[in-house]
C-alpha cells in the first residue's frame, strides 16, 4: 500500500481555529439579514450586508433602500444619502456597509443600517427587470422559474423545503435508519402503469445498420421509485430511507401532478404488522409539523405572507390547523368501510364509489374530510387494505379478506386538497407466492418456477426472495405534496424550484 507523504497529512491537519481564520480572511465578513434582524451585530459601528435591492423611496434628504439576501422574507432598511441612491434600482446587487442605529419607526423595525458605503456588483434594468414592487400571480412567476425565487413568498417555500429535509433527516437518524441513494437509471417500470421516460444517449453522427439504438443494450427508464431497490439495501443495512428525484411521463395537467418530483421512500425489514409502517409515515410527517408549530422562522413567515394581498387571516387558521392535525395520532378506515361511507353520501360525487373500484381524487377529498376535518385541526386519514386486483404484484395478500373479497396489505394517506399524499405496503416476501402474483399480473407466463431469461430485468428482485428473504414493508410519501399541504400551496407547481410538467421543461 502507498503511503500518503507527511506533507500532505499535515496539510489536511487544520483545527477549528485555523478554518475559522481561512474564512474570516476570504472577504469582508457579512451578516445575513435573518442574523442581523434576530440577534443583532457583533459590532454596530461596522455591519455589512449583501443583498438584492427590493425597492426604493427617495426622498429630498435621504433614501430609503429595502435590501433582501434570501434568508428571510423581511427586509432589512438601509438609510442612504440621495447622492448614493442615485444608481440603484430594484434588482440590483450590492453590498451596504455602515453603522447599526435605532430606527424612528420601530413599528417596522427596531434598527436600520445607516449606510457609509456602496458597492454595485450587478445593475438591473429598472425597464426590463420583471419582478417589481408589486403583487405577481403564480401564473406569471412560473414563466421566469430561474428568477421566482427571488421572491419573498417563493424564497419562504424554498426555505421550507430545507428545513422539512433538515427535520425528517433528523428524526430517521434518530430511529436509526440508514438514508441511501436509490439509481435514477433503472430496468423496470416498479409500479407498472408504463407512465415512464426511456432513457437513450444522444448521437453524436450517422446511425448505422449495427446500432440498436440503446446505450445499455436494452431499454432503460427514469425511475418512477425506488422502492424495489430499497428492498434489497433493506436487506443489507436493515431499516432505510431516501429523499430522490421520480419521474412519471402521465400527461395530467392538473395541480397536483409533476413530471419531475421528489419521493420520500422508506423501507423496514424484519417486520411484519403494517401498523409499523404507517406509524413511520406518521413520524416523518410530524417531524415536520413539529417544527412548524413551535413557531420557526419559516412558519411565522407562513403565518404571516399571503400568496394574495388580504388574505392573512384567513391563511393563518388554516395554517394552524393542518400543523395541529400533523401532530395528532392519524385516522384509519378500511377501503371497504370508506367505500360504505362513500355510498351513504352518493348525490355528492360524479363518479359512483363501488368496491373493487379505484378512489376518485373526489372520494379522497371527501374521506379526508369527512373522517379529518374539525375547526381545530385537520387530521391525515389512512385508507387501507384496498383489494388485489388494484395493487401492483409485490404486495403482501391480507392474512383476512374483506367480506371474503381479497385484499392486501396496503394503505393510502389522504388529506384535504391534495388527496393522496403517501402508499405503502407489506411486501409479498415469498419466493412462490411472489412468482404466483406476477404470473396473475401477465408479467410472467403460468406454469413452474420460470426461467432466468423469462424473469428478464426482475430477476435479482425475484433473488431477494430466494436467499434469506424476510418481512418487510415500506412507503413513498410526495414530498412536494407534503411541502404544498403544509404551505397551503394550492398547486404544486410552486413548492418545486424548476417545476417540469406536460409541455413544459424550462430553464
Amino acid at each position: 500500500m502507498v503511503k500518503p507523504k507527511a506533507s500532505l497529512i499535515r496539510s489536511l491537519k487544520l483545527t477549528s481555529s485555523q478554518c475559522r481564520h481561512i474564512h474570516k480572511h476570504s472577504g469582508p465578513h457579512s451578516s445575513s439579514i435573518a442574523h442581523l434582524l434576530d440577534n443583532g451585530p457583533e459590532d454596530a459601528s461596522k455591519v455589512v450586508v449583501n443583498g438584492f435591492i427590493r425597492s426604493i423611496r427617495n426622498q429630498k434628504q435621504v433614501s430609503f433602500v429595502s435590501v433582501g439576501d434570501g434568508t428571510t422574507a423581511k427586509s432589512l432598511q438601509a438609510v442612504l444619502r440621495p447622492e448614493q441612491a442615485q444608481s440603484l434600482t430594484t434588482g440590483t446587487a450590492a453590498r451596504f456597509t455602515g453603522a447599526w442605529t435605532p430606527s424612528p419607526n420601530t413599528k417596522a423595525q427596531s434598527h436600520e443600517l445607516v449606510v457609509d458605503n456602496v458597492d454595485i456588483f450587478g445593475t438591473a434594468d429598472p425597464v426590463t427587470f420583471p419582478l417589481q414592487k408589486k403583487w405577481h400571480t403564480p401564473e406569471y412567476l412560473r414563466t421566469m422559474p430561474h428568477l421566482r425565487g427571488r421572491t419573498q413568498a417563493n424564497s419562504t417555500l424554498l426555505r421550507l423545503r430545507s428545513d422539512a429535509i433538515a427535520a425528517v433527516t433528523g428524526m430517521f437518524h434518530a430511529n436509526g435508519f440508514t438514508q441511501t441513494h436509490t439509481p435514477i437509471i433503472t430496468s423496470s417500470d416498479c409500479e407498472g402503469a408504463g407512465e415512464v421516460f426511456h432513457v437513450g444517449s444522444a448521437h453524436n453522427g450517422p446511425v448505422t445498420k449495427d446500432d440498436d439504438g440503446t446505450f445499455f443494450r436494452a431499454p432503460k427508464y427514469l425511475t418512477v421509485s425506488g422502492q424495489l431497490h430499497l428492498e434489497a439495501l433493506a436487506q443489507s443495512v436493515g431499516n432505510v430511507w431516501t429523499l430522490s428525484p421520480t419521474f412519471r411521463a402521465e400527461k395530467s395537467d392538473t395541480a397536483r401532478h409533476l413530471s419531475e418530483f421528489y419521493m420520500l421512500e422508506a423501507e423496514l425489514n424484519f417486520t411484519d404488522d403494517m401498523s409499523d409502517v404507517m406509524n413511520v409515515v406518521q413520524d416523518t410527517f410530524r417531524a415536520v409539523t413539529d417544527g412548524l408549530e413551535r413557531g420557526s422562522r419559516v412558519a411565522i413567515e407562513l403565518l404571516g405572507g399571503g400568496t394574495r394581498p388580504g388574505e392573512s387571516a384567513s391563511r393563518e387558521k388554516e395554517l394552524l390547523r393542518r400543523w395541529r392535525g400533523g401532530s395528532q395520532d392519524f385516522h384509519r378506515v378500511t377501503y371497504t368501510d370508506a367505500i360504505k361511507i362513500l355510498r351513504s353520501s352518493l348525490h355528492k360525487f360524479e363518479h359512483e364509489p363501488k368496491w373493487g373500484t379505484g378512489l376518485q381524487a373526489e372520494h379522497e377529498r371527501y374521506i379526508a374530510t369527512t373522517l379529518g376535518s374539525t375547526d381545530a385541526s385537520v387530521v391525515p386519514v389512512f385508507v387501507t387494505h384496498y383489494p388485489k386486483a388494484l395493487k401492483p404484484f409485490y404486495m403482501l395478500p391480507s392474512s383476512t379478506n374483506e367480506d371474503g373479497r381479497e385484499t392486501v396489505d396496503c394503505f393510502d394517506l389522504l388529506v384535504p386538497e391534495a388527496c393522496e399524499i403517501a402508499g405503502g405496503s407489506m411486501r409479498e416476501y415469498r419466493l412462490e407466492p411472489l412468482i404466483q402474483s406476477m404470473q396473475a399480473n401477465k408479467m410472467l407466463p403460468p406454469g413452474p418456477m420460470p426461467s432466468d431469461e423469462e424473469l428478464g430485468d426482475l430477476k435479482w428482485y425475484v433473488d431477494l426472495r430466494r436467499w434469506g428473504s424476510a418481512p418487510h414493508g415500506g412507503f413513498g410519501l410526495g414530498f412536494d405534496r407534503l411541502l404544498g399541504y403544509l404551505g397551503l400551496v394550492p398547486n404544486i407547481r410552486e413548492v418545486v424550484t424548476f417545476p417540469r410538467w406536460v409541455g413544459r421543461c424550462d430553464c
